[in-house]
Parts: structure tokens; sequence; C-alpha cells
């Protein structure tokens, strides 16, 4: 099956959203970039654009996610500029690592309602219609934090969890009707999201995850558009992503004693320093 003549792609001025609106342009696909920042998204069309895009194939339109309404009137936009969306990428989200305790309730609610909520706005835009029709296909980005808890991620995490089984569940339900639900789980990759992040990562949370390089973002960008034409159910990137998503529940004990073990050692020899 060939890809979508008309992918709409929320979160689409920058990062893995993006990318992937990168490689539907050179693949001589139309694409419609949904985010809340309207000069953000100018300059991702400017860089399509630049890649030989012509004006007709992008349509670019500010809405937050959080806000159905904007969203669906957005979509509408998107639809009335570059024809009925046969493909969506649901690639908004956001993070604020910090411990859960010291953390504002405003930004542990404001991960959840982005990375759920949205996602499942942004599904509710276009999902009827494509019932209607017998045809569509969506991609929800969550995370490889989904797979196992991080310390100082605990909003993020659960957001992108929680994403893994509203995909479950809507995928019964949309295959009978000739709609297909993927999901993928990236790891850290080379988005200003991440550099934004980084600062404010806890130096547990590095402890826990290890040293591992972020993925450049073309790489994911060219992952989950591979899974996408496969029609596959989830997309996973590397070894230890691919084991952690088909046996998270057994491995994620094993991950959490290391760590508390790595912790307390690391106390251990502080006292023993004297630092």
């Amino acid at each position: 099956m060939s890809f979508p003549k008309h992918t709409i792609i929320t979160g689409g001025s920058s990062g893995i959203g993006y990318a992937v609106a990168e490689r539907l342009i050179r693949r001589g696909e139309r694409v419609s970039l949904i985010a809340r920042d309207l000069v953000k998204l100018q300059q991702a069309r400017d860089g399509l654009l630049a890649l030989g895009a012509t004006p007709q194939s992008i349509s670019i339109v500010a809405a937050d996610v959080i806000d159905q309404r904007r969203l669906d009137e957005a979509v509408a936009e998107c639809e009335e500029s570059g024809g009925v969306a046969s493909a969506l990428i649901a690639s908004a989200g956001i993070v604020c690592p910090q411990f859960f305790d010291q953390q504002p309730a405003d930004d542990f609610d404001r991960q959840i309602t982005t990375n759920l909520l949205g996602v499942a706005n942004s599904v509710r835009a276009v999902y009827g219609p494509m019932r209607r029709r017998g045809y569509g296909r969506i991609m929800m980005v969550s995370s490889g934090a989904a797979f196992v808890g991080i310390p100082g991620y605990a909003a993020y995490c659960a957001s992108k969890a929680a994403l893994r089984a509203f995909a479950s569940s809507l995928r019964l339900e949309a295959k009978p009707a000739g709609v297909r639900v993927s999901i993928c789980f990236p790891p850290d990759t080379e988005t200003p999201q991440l550099q934004a992040e980084l600062p404010h990562r806890p130096q547990a949370a590095r402890l826990f995850m290890g040293q591992a390089k972020p993925w450049p973002v073309d790489k994911v960008a060219e992952r989950i558009l591979a899974g996408f034409d496969a029609g596959r159910d989830e997309v996973n990137f590397g070894l230890l992503l691919h084991v952690l998503a088909r046996t998270s529940p057994a491995l994620e004990p094993l991950l959490q004693s290391l760590y508390l073990w790595r912790t307390a050692k690391a106390t251990d020899t502080n006292l023993t320093d004297g630092s």
C-alpha cells in the first residue's frame, strides 16, 4: 500500500514531526502541520519549500492539541487546503522532568493533558470521517519511557504508557472499519525538545537510563515511516527497547533493583569519602 496522499502531523513544526514531514515531502506527498506556535510553523514551511515542495503541498495551522474545538477547526482547514486526510501522525508532546514531590501540579497535569489527551483529541478530529470512508491510518508517537518507570519522569512515563493502552484498545475498534492504528516508541532523539530537557534531567534519571547516545532525528523518522508503510502495529528502536516492549513486566523489577543497588552504592561511596 502506498503512503496516503495527505498526512496531518500534530507537533509538526519541529523535532520528529517535522523530520517525518521532510521525508513525506521528498516522496511527493501533501502534508499539513499543526502546532501551537505560528512563527515556528512558518519556519517549518519555509524549510519544506527549500526542499523543493510546492506551496500547494503544504498547509500550516496554529492550534493547541488540548483544545478540541480549535483542533477540529484546524483539521477542517487542513483538509480544505490539502484534501481529505487519510493519515494522522500525532507527535505533539512535552516533557518536564522533576521529582514528583517537587513538581508543581500544573506541570504534572500539563504533561498528562498534552501527551495523552492531546493525542486522543488529535485522533478524535480525524477518526470519525476515516471510519465512515472505510480507510485511514493513525500513528501515535509515544516513547521508550512507556515501558519502564524513570525517576523524575512520573508524569511523562505515565502519559506515554497510557498511550500504548489507548492505541491497543482503539486498534481493536478501528481495524474492522478499515482504519489502522499504530504506535511508536522512540528513544532519546536529537531534537530541540531534548536539548531543552537535558539541563533539567535529574541525576537519578541519568543513573537509571545510562549513557545511551540519542538517536539522530532523521533515523527515527525513517524508522517511523518504514513501520507505517509496513502496517506494523508497534514500531520500536534498538535492541533494548525491542526487548522491553515484549518483556517489560518481567524486566522492570530487575532494572529497578539494579538502579536501587547503584544508588545505595553511590551513597555509601560518598559517605566513605566524606563528601
